[in-house]
């Protein structure tokens, strides 16, 4: 999958927050949802889709870092043989109310549905806008 490049995803039209909220832990395992803020939130325009899912899954399933290390190749191969999802389905834009900057070399950051920067993106002509897929059920907590 190419990751996509000069795109925002504003968060889903059916998002309940009016301003994002920080994801939690939920019953002592870590969520996909804290575990993509913390990546991101900690590092803007550092990943890209591919790293960010590459990244968030070894840590949701709690691999220990040793064996990262010493299977990384095998682990990569095997992990990218199967698609997986854009941040359109990611929990951030879905739920929590963060909408998701690719900058021009594909690396993502994310912004606060209430900030100036979140409605800079989403004014601005040159850059590509798609919204977040719409949650079903999905709640906060």
């Amino acid at each position: 999958m190419k990751d996509p490049s000069n795109q925002f995803i504003e968060i889903a039209p059916d998002c309940l927050v009016k301003e994002a909220i920080v994801p939690r832990d939920s019953g002592g395992r870590r969520t996909i949802a804290a575990i993509e803020y913390e990546l991101l939130h900690g590092h803007p325009y550092l990943y890209t889709l591919a790293e960010l899912k590459f990244a968030t899954h070894f840590r949701h399933k709690a691999v220990p870092a040793a064996d990262l290390a010493a299977r990384a190749e095998h682990l990569r191969e095997e992990f990218f043989a199967k698609p997986y999802a854009c941040m359109r389905a990611s929990p951030l834009t879905r739920t929590y109310g963060w909408g998701s900057h690719y900058d021009e070399q594909g690396r993502i950051a994310i912004y606060p549905v209430e900030s100036a920067e979140y409605r800079r993106l989403v004014n601005d002509p040159k850059i590509k806008k798609v919204f977040a897929l719409r949650g079903k059920r999905e709640k906060i907590g």
